[in-house]
């Protein structure tokens, strides 16, 4: 039932609503209820309030809501009618085009649930695929969603079990909600958080390399020009859709935007942007290259999550193509041609990157690129405050997604961690009090030594290559004792004495007169000085 409108655009007040008492549809309710009502006490007391007042509107109002809802729980039963509406729409239920596909999704995964409980009331397996053998689910995800649908759906059901009175299913309703307060997570969700936890171990962080984004942009640069001046010599379908594609793609790229963001881009947020001059007050604040780039990019306010907005900045060449896909109107600013729907911007810049030649592209996508944007900003040495801008540029609150604003895992512990460890493992620990991660040094040189040399001479060591420097007291032997108490060593080959020899040959004067004999064993012995140093430490 929606709202209709006379040929001269008035509204046509044709709504019929249905009596509490008689059950009959009526347009003038207020009037029915004097004429057949009256003597009802509920009709009595509000008819004696005066015409028009406040206290009259509402009591008749609650009778008129009581009679559309008796009415529409009769529809419900019988599963025929017209289910009589508070407000009359102006335009088609599900005005949001873009929760469309959401909404269909959601049906899809609740009718599965639905079917396969239809089916043979077993629902252990549900469609998420659970193994009992391994505990764990083919896909996890599914699980977890089923959860929050299963819940929602729950709400639903005692809203309108509450408002048509029906105690019974209140009852039952509010018993499944409370099991599935306390099993559900037990049971299912803490099982599947854990399948997809424990697939990300041990997976490498696939972040964006310059040189692809370099490439991708490159290309986008080269497919605008091509397809700009194909709109403006042949106006057509296939060429407003491929420069609406490379333009999509260009805005998601350079913004680090979300994909879903941009592509829902409504033509009034492009037509309205704001375009005046900066206020002569703010340009003190501002350097000459600061002016320069404000007069540059414009900025374009769009619809984030939970209706907040977020900027998107757009370069003179992203404007010039915007305004030729303006030339074709239509409800999104990268619509598909004749359909009520939009490119979605995941597939067009999986499309690019293919196309680009990128060395790696599974690595561009809009997720991984907000990411690295995140990640490679702790090049710049932001202070708190411009963290903050750059986040709520990206629409990231700093507070939650603090891990993107920092090194990777894997990169954090291998090259900052790992000093903290060899700098306790030498006793030197407390020579960098005070300091952080950044700032502690520790000599590679030193670090080879000690982690690779030593191993490096305790596999060519053998008895026969052991001088006596190499004893505590000096004397024969004690060399033939200790030697004796340790396992066999491997002798050199002729491959590694020519490589040792080498290494010689690139430095002849400074070894000059020295074998590679020597030379090994004075790399040992200063490593052996290098730990009796630390142990006096």
């Amino acid at each position: 039932m929606m709202l209709q409108k006379k040929d001269h655009g008035n509204r046509l007040y044709n709504k019929k609503s249905y009596c509490v008492f008689c059950s009959s549809p009526v347009i003038k309710m207020a009037r029915h209820f004097v004429a057949k009502h009256k003597d009802k006490p509920e009709v009595a007391k509000a008819i004696a309030s005066p015409v028009g007042s406040k206290e009259r509107k509402i009591q008749l109002n609650l009778l008129r809501n009581k009679g559309n809802h008796a009415h529409n729980n009769l529809v419900l039963r019988e599963g025929k009618g017209m289910l009589i509406p508070s407000q009359q729409p102006s335009k088609p239920h599900g005005h949001d085009l873009t929760k469309h596909e959401y909404i269909r999704q959601k049906m899809q995964e609740t009718g599965q649930l639905v079917l396969q409980g239809q089916k043979n009331g077993n629902l252990k397996t549900i469609v998420a695929g659970l193994n009992e053998e391994t505990n764990t689910y083919k896909t996890p995800s599914l699980a977890l969603k089923l959860g929050h649908n299963l819940k929602n759906i729950a709400n639903v059901l005692e809203s309108e079990a509450m408002i048509s009175g029906d105690e019974t299913t209140i009852n039952n309703v509010r018993a499944f909600k409370q099991i599935c307060n306390n099993k559900w997570s037990e049971c299912v969700s803490s099982k599947a958080l854990r399948n997809l936890s424990e697939a990300k171990w041990n997976t490498p962080q696939l972040l964006p390399f310059a040189e692809d984004v370099r490439k991708m942009h490159q290309h986008l640069t080269i497919q605008r020009t091509q397809c700009q001046s194909k709109l403006q010599e042949e106006p057509s379908k296939k060429h407003w859709a491929e420069l609406a594609k490379i333009t999509l793609c260009e805005v998601i790229l350079f913004n680090r935007r979300r994909e879903g963001e941009v592509s829902k881009m409504s033509l009034n947020a492009f037509m309205l942007r704001d375009t005046s001059s900066t206020h002569p007050d703010v340009e003190l604040v501002l350097s000459d290259l600061e002016k320069k780039l404000f007069e540059h990019f414009q900025r374009i306010e769009i619809k984030w999550k939970q209706g907040r907005k977020v900027p998107i900045l757009i370069t003179p060449d992203m404007l010039e193509s915007m305004e030729l896909l303006v030339k074709t109107r239509c409800k999104f600013m990268f619509a598909r041609p004749q359909a009520l729907s939009h490119f979605r911007g995941s597939d067009v810049i999986c499309q690019v990157a293919r196309s680009c030649e990128a060395n790696h592209p599974e690595a561009l996508s809009s997720t991984k690129l907000r990411k690295h944007m995140a990640t490679m900003s702790k090049v710049l040495n932001l202070k708190d405050n411009e963290m903050d801008d750059l986040g709520d540029f990206l629409g990231h609150d700093i507070r939650v997604h603090r891990q993107y604003y920092r090194l990777p895992e894997g990169t954090l512990q291998l090259a900052k961690i790992s000093k903290v460890l060899m700098a306790q493992e030498r006793g030197q620990l407390h020579q960098f009090k005070g300091k952080n991660l950044d700032e502690i040094s520790i000599d590679p040189q030193v670090l080879l030594l000690c982690a690779n040399l030593s191993v490096w001479l305790s596999d060519s060591e053998d008895e026969d290559e052991v001088t006596v420097k190499d004893t505590p007291s000096g004397s024969p032997s004690s060399s033939q004792s200790s030697m004796s108490s340790q396992p066999k060593r491997r002798k050199w080959t002729e491959e590694e004495t020519q490589a040792c020899l080498k290494c010689i040959e690139t430095s002849p004067a400074a070894l000059k007169g020295r074998s590679w004999e020597a030379v090994k064993f004075y790399v040992k012995n200063r490593i052996d000085a290098l730990k009796q140093e630390n142990l006096k430490r």
